[in-house]
């Protein structure tokens, strides 16, 4: 499968599958016994409190860090034996998007494009899409370190989509914004999620609600929920889980 095919049909149902995933800082576990399976089609959001191992899940998930323990499979790749292949089919935006304010919008996306190997006709393809999805038309030339804080989200979000990834996992995408920006990043993950699986992690429990089919919350680094969202009284659940 290239690094620009979509879900397709024929394919393992389970997208990611972690298995006992621990890592540690110092003598303390930062995260321990995290295991998931994220099916395709699914929205989930990672809750807990800050602190709780949010960040921490996402980058093992996602080959950032090496867990201590456990293992993680993408598509069928397992992240320790197969890296590459992994990340292939993992588009990524942690909290703090990976941006050079000295590059203009279009030519920041054309290198995210090259990075993830396209050139051509499909680069500028999937650049024009994700230009459009994540509604930067209007700022495409303008320098970076210019742009406010959402417009700096979605050119984070359009970097990590721009390979067509079958699984985004994003690390607080409406930290910082506005109630009128944190609307439109909504709709735009719920967009994304039409085509590919979406994990993303929140200490806001409307968002999660307004956006996910599932929830998964952690506190204190350990997995104590795991449940739909359609219909749950998540603050409840998640008072629950976390006291």
């Amino acid at each position: 499968m290239s690094v620009t095919d979509p879900i397709t049909d024929g394919l393992p149902h389970s997208l990611l599958e972690a298995r006992d995933l621990g890592r540690r800082l110092s003598r303390d576990a930062a995260v321990s016994g995290i295991s998931l399976t994220l099916n395709r089609g699914d929205v989930v959001g990672l809750l807990g409190l800050n602190g709780a191992g949010k960040s921490t899940t996402l980058r093992m998930l996602c080959g950032v860090l090496v867990p201590d323990e456990g293992d993680v499979t993408v598509n069928g790749f397992a992240m320790a034996d197969n890296p590459l292949q992994a990340r292939q089919h993992i588009g990524y935006l942690p909290d703090e998007p990976p941006l050079y304010n000295d590059m203009r919008v279009n030519e920041y996306l054309k290198l995210s494009g090259r990075i993830r190997g396209l050139r051509g006709h499909k680069l500028n393809e999937r650049q024009q899409t994700v230009t459009e999805q994540c509604l930067l038309q209007d700022v495409e030339s303008k320098l970076i370190g210019t742009l406010s804080k959402g417009f700096r989200q979605r050119v984070g979000l359009a970097q990590a989509m721009i390979h067509q990834p079958a699984l985004l996992l994003l690390d607080e995408p409406s930290n910082g914004l506005d109630p009128q920006q944190l609307d439109s990043m909504r709709n735009l993950i719920m967009d994304m999620g039409r085509s590919a699986t979406v994990i993303l992690s929140t200490h806001l429990l409307a968002e999660a609600q307004a956006i996910c089919n599932r929830v998964v919350i952690i506190h204190a680094g350990k997995l104590v929920a795991d449940r739909p969202a359609t219909g749950a009284d998540l603050e409840l659940i998640f008072h629950g889980a976390t006291t």
